[in-house]
């Protein structure tokens, strides 16, 4: 019995095994690819710990609940009126989206207040010659603190900051409208670094750590001892 094998032809003229001959040739395109993709600057990489055998272990927290936060009106001394409405707005849509709390009203059950005050808006000049401003900034402090609704204690405070640039032209009707523009940018950066922050607080468990702190040995702990009457 007579077995026939598929040869195929070489370049250099010389006979092979068809299926070797396309497994060869398979790995030489493959070859050349990698090295046209190398010189071209594309590298592959792949990042992470890569897989694991039963999978990763879900990243765990340890919240308890989610609290219901009030947000009350924020208190402005500053030059920028009505600013404290636009803030108290921003806030509640940060804490709401992605600080792990159910934002309610003052009136509807809430665990939680929050309130703050805009402590302080500069706007510093990033670039001028003699005679004009081109560049100016916007800087906000903000300080916020959230109260135990039942006890009145506090249980988180913070100062976060939040900048904007913007450039000035000759019109000085379209330099407020640019300023407004950056405030309100400021006071969204403040808004979202607040809610990050107080997120991570929730996730370590520390709200739960300060609600289970006796408030009797707090308060004796912040007041002095008072002398003894004299008999």
């Amino acid at each position: 019995m007579t077995v026939h094998r598929d040869t195929t032809k070489t370049e250099q003229g010389h006979w092979c095994d068809s299926g070797l001959c396309r497994s060869l040739l398979r790995v030489i395109a493959v070859m050349a690819l990698s090295v046209g993709l190398s010189a071209c600057g594309y590298q592959f990489r792949v990042q992470g710990a890569g897989p694991t055998v039963g999978g990763a272990p879900e990243t765990t927290t340890k919240r308890t609940q989610t609290p219901r936060l009030a947000i009350l009106p924020i208190s402005n001394t500053t030059y920028e009126p009505n600013f404290e409405i636009k803030l108290a707005n921003y806030l509640r849509r940060e804490f709401s989206a992605g600080a792990g709390a159910e934002i309610v009203g003052p009136s509807a059950g809430a665990d939680l207040f929050l309130s703050g005050q805009i402590m302080q808006i500069l706007l510093p000049t990033l670039s001028f010659d003699q005679t004009t401003t081109f560049e100016s900034r916007v800087e906000m402090l903000v300080s916020v603190k959230i109260e135990d609704a039942k006890t009145k204690r506090v249980v988180w405070s913070q100062v976060a900051k939040g900048t904007s640039e913007f450039f000035l032209t000759q019109d000085l009707q379209f330099n407020r409208v640019l300023q407004n523009r950056a405030l309100e940018q400021a006071g969204r950066f403040v808004a979202e670094d607040l809610a990050s922050r107080f997120l991570l607080f929730l996730d370590a468990g520390e709200l739960d750590k300060v609600l289970k702190r006796p408030v009797k040995a707090e308060a004796g702990q912040s007041m002095s001892p008072q002398p003894e009457p004299a008999r």
